[in-house]
């Protein structure tokens, strides 16, 4: 059984992420827990996708589910996932597989991925949008990263046009207080959409690249440089149904979005617990003028950027129609490409606590200069809510 070196949570993670924010109030100011060390010892992670006795009910299902679409488990961590025939590819809501494949996404297979095309190559209308914002371009993060930014980190899955990358956010559970398994999404970044069903092998890995290395230095980096809290596959993923129905089509995009449940690779403290902090979601849906200034961070991977390196924008949100008769989406000006998909949008509460409040979903056909996300209302609750059930204890 293989051990990795996984970092210790930092006092201040969440408060040092919001230092950039501060001058414009905005940035997450969770506390997370006090430092100690990590659970280095790690465990192995029941072969079908469960952590520990927490999910053994799921993992057993998996197996079944599978069987039902006429798939046998076995062949498909042997390589039947690479299968992508529309009679059987899965895309129902309650059809979401996800084996544990050890040792899938080592650090060559990872700096293979590539961005989804649709994440900021999609002309988005206008109609009841406000004027196109000024660029604003986007800032390298500073390192390492899991003293600075340790809830953002990178989504990697796979689709029939081969590895692919995302960006996304630790987001707290209600029902598992200081211990939440939930990370925030695109709705892009886990299903096909209009086009398919959804995809495969997705596993997230906080704080990814830890010393912002070149593609080059990375090669020969240390395991723990480039997943420094260990790497955690989706059990459970939840988007909406007018994603699964229309993803891809100017009416679904605002409601790009995703909740996903994971489970560690290896060792079986949860993910709130490893990397110390996660943050809370605002589903009050503010308008883009209370929303206020936003902060977006990800992973951009399309040109000029090349997916190692994280960034963040801060603009003040403004309104953007993709189509008629839908919910207005957040935009602000920003130079961050496909691969920050996913990522997410902060904003201060009233209350003082910063919240995610978006995410990011598309930006315009041809160039870069902004990026728009959905907002987050009764629908995307009610998925948090529906992973949040499912895993409760």
């Amino acid at each position: 059984m293989r051990s990795i070196r996984l970092l210790p949570a930092v006092t201040g993670v969440a408060a040092a992420l919001a230092i950039a924010l501060t001058a414009t109030a905005c940035g997450p100011t969770e506390t997370p827990a006090a430092d100690k060390p990590a659970d280095t010892t790690a465990t192995a992670s029941p072969s079908e996708g469960g952590s520990g006795s927490d999910t053994s009910d799921l993992a057993n299902g998996f197996a079944d589910k599978l069987k039902k679409h006429g798939v046998d488990v076995d062949k498909w961590k042997g390589g039947e996932w690479k299968n992508w025939d529309r009679d059987t590819w899965l895309r129902e809501a309650d059809d979401f597989v996800n084996p544990v494949i050890d040792g899938l996404w080592d650090t060559e297979r990872m700096q293979s991925a590539k961005s989804p095309d649709p994440t900021v190559e999609t002309q988005a209308t206008s109609g009841g949008s406000d004027p196109v914002p000024r660029p604003v371009t986007a800032q390298r993060e500073k390192t390492p990263y899991h003293r600075y930014a340790a809830p953002v980190g990178k989504i990697f899955f796979d689709a029939p046009e081969g590895h692919m990358v995302c960006s996304g956010t630790i987001v707290k559970d209600p029902r598992r207080p200081g211990k939440s398994n939930l990370v925030w999404t695109a709705g892009h970044c886990v299903h096909a959409g209009k086009k398919g069903g959804w995809y495969r092998n997705l596993t997230f890995v906080p704080a990814f690249n830890d010393l912002g290395k070149s593609p080059a230095a990375l090669r020969n980096a240390q395991p723990h440089e480039v997943y420094p809290y260990g790497q955690y596959w989706a059990d459970w993923a939840v988007t909406s149904g007018e994603w699964i129905q229309g993803g891809g089509t100017n009416q679904a995009w605002p409601y790009d979005y995703a909740v996903l449940h994971v489970q560690p690779q290896q060792g079986r403290k949860s993910l709130e617990e490893t990397v110390g902090v996660a943050l809370p979601v605002d589903f009050s849906a503010p308008t883009p003028a209370q929303a206020g200034t936003v902060g977006a961070w990800g992973y951009p991977a399309a040109p000029p950027y090349n997916g190692m390196i994280m960034h963040k924008c801060l603009d003040r949100a403004t309104r953007l129609t993709t189509a008629p008769v839908t919910p207005t989406m957040y935009r602000i000006g920003c130079t961050m490409t496909g691969g920050s998909s996913g990522g997410g949008w902060f904003r201060a509460l009233p209350n003082g606590t910063t919240a995610l409040v978006s995410n990011t979903s598309i930006g315009p056909a041809g160039r870069n200069g902004w990026l728009a996300g959905p907002q987050l209302g009764r629908g995307a609750k009610a998925a948090h809510e529906m992973v949040s059930k499912k895993f409760a204890r």
